[in-house]
């Protein structure tokens, strides 16, 4: 009885290894079958037009530089497509009110404008500001509350005062341009162009007080309650030698906004750049700026 249980063992393990061993050539001679897989080719991109020897590479939709004693254009890419300015808005701003004097002058915050949102100084209502003091706010902090007080202290109203700041930008010869507000927050009939965006900084550009703020890196806020730093967003004053300004911008329709300038052996330009990304900001305006320094201004536009 024990030795017929042996040989059925044994035959039952030799038909299970013949089964395996046949499974295993099977699976090796049967070609695998796999699903068709469809493509469909992707439109094939136009490369880009190739730079001239020399010619910056942008990251920015839009951009120029101009000579700043002579406005000429130097370079330039789409500079009359229209664009929103963000905070660079405030460049208009502070030139009209600049322009306009009695600096010293005490502004009383309205309730109204304590409640204007995004960068801001928390500015409350009764607190007084000189207009002075309040350009500090409004070109280094980018305060938006503070531009809206500025704006209604000059003309009444925002809306009136966003009407002076297009008239404004028609005499300095740029006729593309259309204001709704002195901060910049995005509204769809808020727009300028690179080059009208460029002849208004260089209008800015020649008050001197202006250009004393734009090149200022920091500067004490001073209110009853508290003392604080402020600090200039353009990185540029610290990291491009012979930088003297001017103004950032960014709201998520416009992306990053720059207007920057340079001085070198007595000449200085003026770049924009709209339309572009965090490293394009400071990048574009580096090579734009260099550029616009190491060659001589065109044609007039």
């Amino acid at each position: 009885m024990g030795k017929l249980f042996l040989k059925i063992t044994t035959l039952t393990l030799a038909l299970l290894t013949g089964l395996n061993v046949h499974a295993a050539q099977r699976k090796k001679t049967t070609p695998a079958i796999r699903p068709a897989i469809v493509t469909r080719a992707l439109p094939k991109v136009p490369d880009p037009p190739p730079l001239a020897p020399g010619e910056p590479p942008l990251r920015a939709r839009g951009a120029i530089v101009i000579d700043a004693l002579s406005g000429k254009s130097i370079y330039e890419k789409n500079a009359d497509e229209k664009q929103y300015p963000a905070s660079t808005t405030k460049i208009m701003t502070a030139l009209l009110v600049i322009e306009a004097g009695d600096l010293e002058k005490e502004v009383e915050i309205t309730p109204e404008e304590s409640k204007v949102g995004e960068s801001s100084l928390n500015i409350m209502a009764g607190e007084h500001f000189k207009r002075r003091q309040m350009l500090y706010g409004l070109l280094l902090k980018s305060a938006n509350d503070v531009a809206y007080a500025l704006g209604r202290d000059n003309a009444g109203t925002m809306a009136a005062f966003a009407e002076k700041m297009t008239l404004r930008a028609q005499e300095l010869g740029a006729t593309s341009t259309h204001f709704m507000n002195p901060h910049g927050l995005h509204h769809i009939e808020h727009y300028t162009t690179p080059r009208d965006l460029a002849l208004i900084a260089r209008a800015a550009m020649q008050q001197p007080l202006f250009r004393q703020i734009v090149s200022t890196q920091k500067e004490p806020w001073v209110t009853e309650f508290t003392v604080r730093e402020l600090h200039n967003h353009n990185r540029l004053l610290a990291r491009y030698p012979g930088c003297t300004g001017v103004k950032t911008g960014y709201t998520i329709p416009a992306q990053q906004v720059l207007v920057s300038a340079a001085l070198r052996q007595s000449r200085e330009v003026i770049a924009v750049v709209m339309h572009t990304d965090k490293p394009g900001i400071w990048d574009d305006s580096m090579s734009l700026l260099t550029y616009g320094l190491e060659h001589p201004p065109g044609g007039e536009h």
